[in-house]
């Protein structure tokens, strides 16, 4: 692209707009292997930056790439377009609902910086990522993001109620909750722009269609997953109103989620949240020789209702015992296990959680399943979830010229198939 062209553009923005080489190498990568570098990286400071941004990307012909904290593990926000990172300027808590349990935030707001905002009303955003210390709220929505509480809390999709947004042509949109005759209001004129009508238009008369539905049920992931980073989540919206009469009322922030920012630019979000879980909470660490082996306790582990289950490797276990500050976290190792599963049990009283561990534990025994199986509490329990984030910075920096390498992210298996799954796999 000419350099003319960027510069005009530059002095349209209140924000700020960069084409020198150090800072689009800067840009040029996320938390993957992967490297593309951007044209031009934009800073916008409001919606109106935003705007401008879409109106030249359609004169030139050029990708916008949607950026807030880059920890993303499959190139979502490495491109030859402009990257567009609003972490600097939409990065507010704009208003919170503690009676009606949401909150409306921008989509640069940091995880656990927004749940620290929540902490005096008693409430939080439940979905979790391992790296929730910096990853955004923007990003979350734009990888449906989950993590190892999504057993209780699910993923970033069912938690976002609005999301406002702007369209391909520049104008605005809020994705919500709607009725049929709100729904149908939208396909036949009261949509704010020729561009949302249009939307909701071509939805239904595709999703009208019972071949479609029919073939989209064939096609799609089993309903037993429901995560959806597989493409677009079409099968959610399939069975909404008005294509399912007894489904949820139609809402098209479920597409949305987990769209990766190709279905609109999002500038602001309206988010359900849960009380802080209260309780008797413990966590149990199995060990095992042996990953199809943990795999297999994990099917146990699931019926037993942990608050989250989650793995840590062989790989990440040995590069712990060189770091300092995590080797200090492996005071419950024994041996040298290949996997430990972390399992959080959480109940009303000490005696109800004494007793699903102890049933938990026995069922694994009886099934040959483990050969340690440590109990930690209170101020112990931070420890092993910092063992276990710790995992991916440190497997990015073993020394030599041998890196860990993404190759397939975010795979969601029905966990009676993970198993077969992964034996197949490695083999």
């Amino acid at each position: 692209m000419d350099e003319s062209h960027l510069k005009q553009l530059s002095k349209s923005l209140k924000g700020e707009l960069h084409f020198d080489e150090v800072t689009r190498r800067f840009y040029a990568t996320d938390a993957s292997a992967y490297r593309e570098l951007p044209q031009a990286v934009a800073i916008p400071k409001d919606s109106d930056d935003i705007k401008n941004l879409v109106a030249f990307a359609n004169e030139h012909k050029i990708g916008l790439i949607p950026r807030t904290g880059g920890t993303s593990l499959a190139g979502q926000v490495v491109g030859n377009g402009i990257v567009v990172d609003v972490s600097k300027y939409f990065n507010q808590v704009i208003e919170i609902n503690a009676e009606e349990k949401w909150v409306r935030v921008q989509p640069g707001i940091i995880r656990d910086d927004l749940n620290k905002h929540l902490l005096g009303h008693g409430l939080l955003f439940g979905p979790e990522t391992s790296t929730a210390s910096r990853a955004m709220i923007g990003g979350m929505i734009g990888n449906n993001s989950c993590g190892s509480n999504s057993i209780i809390y699910g993923s970033t999709r069912e938690h976002l109620l609005e999301a406002e947004v702007i369209l391909s042509d520049g104008s605005e949109a809020t994705l919500k909750s709607l009725s049929n005759d709100q729904f149908n209001g939208k396909c036949n004129g009261e949509a704010e722009s020729e561009r949302e009508r249009q939307i909701y238009k071509e939805v239904k008369g595709m999703l009208s269609d019972k071949n479609n539905r029919d073939q989209i049920e064939k096609e799609f992931p089993k309903k037993s997953i429901p995560r959806r980073n597989t493409g677009y989540a079409i099968d959610i919206l399939a069975n909404h109103k008005p294509f399912n009469k007894s489904g949820e009322d139609f809402n098209l922030c479920r597409l949305f989620a987990g769209s990766e920012g190709t279905l609109g630019f999002l500038i602001e979000a309206k988010l359900n949240l849960v009380p802080i879980l209260k309780g008797a909470k413990a966590l149990v660490c199995l060990h095992f020789n042996d990953l199809i082996e943990s795999l297999k306790a994990n099917v146990i582990a699931v019926k037993h209702k942990p608050n989250a289950s989650e793995l840590i490797d062989h790989y990440i276990l040995e590069c712990t015992k060189e770091n300092i500050e995590q080797r200090q976290n492996r005071f419950f190792v024994k041996g040298d296990p290949k996997v430990i599963l972390v399992v959080e049990l959480l109940r009303e009283t000490e005696e109800e959680l004494t007793k699903a561990i102890d049933a938990m534990i026995s069922e694994l025994r009886q099934a040959s399943l483990g050969f340690h199986y440590p109990i930690l509490r209170g101020e112990d329990m931070p420890k092993i979830w910092s063992l276990r984030k710790a995992g991916l910075g440190l497997l990015g920096n073993i020394p030599g010229d041998a890196k860990a390498v993404p190759v397939v992210e975010d795979t969601a298996v029905d966990t009676d198939d993970l198993p077969d799954y992964i034996e197949e796999f490695e083999a």
